[in-house]
């Protein structure tokens, strides 16, 4: 039986979104850990830079893009970069691991 790390890999990789964009803290490392080779982590300094790079990245492909973000505070520093997305017609998929999918 798959874990949800492991569907996650693979639905991300089905997607296309073999690029995730964040700025991990404790709840995000065990997803983090032994990343598959073929999955590539930007770093950014907080969130807001994390999810812009995402959005930045999603307008320059023309699809989607992941971000991956902190719980509760800290995914309110990306909020400003998911609206930005929706308004630009390219919403980044943002997790928040034990928090859920949030997407504009």
């Amino acid at each position: 039986m798959s874990t949800v790390r492991e569907v996650t890999y693979e639905v991300l990789r089905n997607l296309g979104m073999t690029v995730i964009f964040g700025n991990p803290g404790s709840t995000e490392l065990p997803f983090l850990r032994d990343m598959p080779s073929d999955f590539r982590y930007v770093l950014g300094l907080h969130e807001r830079s994390a999810a812009g790079m995402a959005l930045g990245y999603a307008l320059a492909r023309g699809k989607a893009a992941f971000a991956n973000l902190h719980l509760i505070a800290s995914a309110g520093n990306g909020l400003s970069a998911i609206i930005d997305s929706a308004y630009s017609h390219a919403p980044p998929v943002a997790d928040r691991l034990a928090g859920g999918w949030i997407s504009p």
